[in-house]
């Protein structure tokens, strides 16, 4: 049985989604389609708006075969952490192919994009730290370093978020010589970061807009997505009473940030440069997450930036959390989250060919990382009524969801 992955955040799962495996099961020929999708913090530095457990759900109903989860530690990263750690993971699981959206959504501009940047790597690098030490951002720095040895073009533009995804997975493939082959799906008819609900392929971004206005699903956001999408988030809200959003957060992070020294705050991963200081100084005035955040943000620390350095205080995690996942040249462990019939039957074909373990549940005495996604399922239900706070976290210990 053949396979093709998918990076996915499923944030919810829309209608684009939907175009997008189906392009993606025409174009690779599979039969069996892995989604790799982010937990319960996204790599934007943000909380998902319903949990993993009922994203797997919608994703198994609207099509998808078997949904792993990308551990937090890769997830809430930039895209070359990010890309490594999913396209490691379905390289584990024995994808032959790997399908990505993008605004390119020509293949070949990404393969010769990357010869093009091996061939110009060393002058990359050299225009690269020269626009950090100038005091740009990272996104920004590396956007005129690309642009710097041509690949700022029409035909490859990598200041686009799906582009530059999509230039790391194909990176990540060629560098480390995987056999997969990927391919690329055009994004349709919506932006990554348009705010509004223009027709029925929306952004995730506009859906969770329109959704955190109403406080329900109308019919509005309904049409962007399908029915089971639907089901899920409108089940989750009835059961919670929330849709998460990073303000749910703002008095937890406060009351970390406000209580720690600047010596503890210097040990989260991502808070760099004497970064404490400006986030303990900006935390004496933050009457909103969003304030705070406008008031640290710079030139140089960009939004998504500060997003991911909330996220890692939130849960607590260190720079010496995160250091044995850039050493390590594949992930440690693939988590599975759910499956169909279709997909436990090529689960059953292809573990024992599996070089790392195949974990299903959160447990004691495995891979220390698993530590850090318990800290992380925490912190993401706190926000819940303590009434509902062990019986959600209690998903983490049970087996994973199997559509029958």
């Amino acid at each position: 049985m053949d396979a093709c992955g998918l990076v996915v955040e499923y944030n919810p799962f829309h209608n684009g989604h939907q175009h997008h495996l189906n392009e993606a099961k025409k174009e690779s020929g599979a039969s069996c389609m892995i989604a790799v999708m982010s937990g319960n913090f996204l790599q934007r530095g943000e909380p998902a708006i319903i949990d993993k457990f009922y994203r797997t759900k919608a994703a198994l109903a609207s099509g998808i075969d078997l949904v792993l989860e990308l551990p937090y530690v890769y997830a809430v990263q930039s895209s070359d952490l990010f890309a490594k750690g999913s396209v490691q993971t379905l390289n584990e699981i024995g994808v032959s192919s790997i399908c990505f959206g993008s605004e390119s959504g020509t293949t070949s501009n990404f393969i010769s994009s990357y010869q093009i940047f091996k061939e110009r790597e060393a002058i990359f690098k050299e225009k690269l730290q020269e626009n950090l030490t100038s005091g740009l951002a990272f996104p920004e720095a590396s956007k005129y370093a690309y642009k710097e040895i041509g690949l700022t073009s029409d035909a490859m533009d990598l200041s686009q978020p799906n582009n530059i995804l999509g230039f790391s997975y194909v990176k990540t493939i060629l560098d480390k010589s995987l056999p997969i082959r990927p391919f690329t799906v055009q994004r349709m008819k919506s932006g990554y970061h348009d705010q509004t609900i223009r027709n029925s392929i929306a952004s995730a971004t506009s859906i969770r807009k329109q959704l955190f206005h109403d406080g329900s699903i109308t019919e509005q956001t309904a049409v962007t997505m399908p029915e089971e999408t639907s089901k899920e988030l409108k089940t989750y809200h009835d059961n919670t009473n929330i849709w998460h959003n990073f303000e749910n957060y703002f008095y937890l992070l406060h009351y970390r940030v406000i209580t720690m020294s600047a010596t503890e705050l210097a040990q989260i991963h991502g808070v760099d440069e004497g970064l404490e200081y400006r986030i303990k100084k900006t935390a004496q005035f933050a009457m909103s997450l969003y304030d705070w955040i406008k008031a640290i943000k710079t030139k140089r620390y960009t939004w998504t930036r500060i997003q991911r350095i909330f996220i890692h205080i939130l849960t607590n995690t260190k720079k010496e959390d995160i250091q044995p996942v850039k050493e390590n040249p594949t992930v440690p462990y693939v988590r599975l989250l759910g499956m169909t019939k279709k997909g436990q039957a090529y689960l059953n074909q292809q573990k024992k060919k599996m070089d790392v373990p195949l974990i299903s549940k959160l447990s004691h005495n495995l891979d220390p990382l698993l530590a850090v996604e318990e800290k992380a399922s925490n912190a993401y239900y706190s926000v819940l009524h303590p009434s509902l706070q062990r019986k959600f976290i209690g998903q983490e210990l049970g087996p994973p969801i199997i559509l029958k």
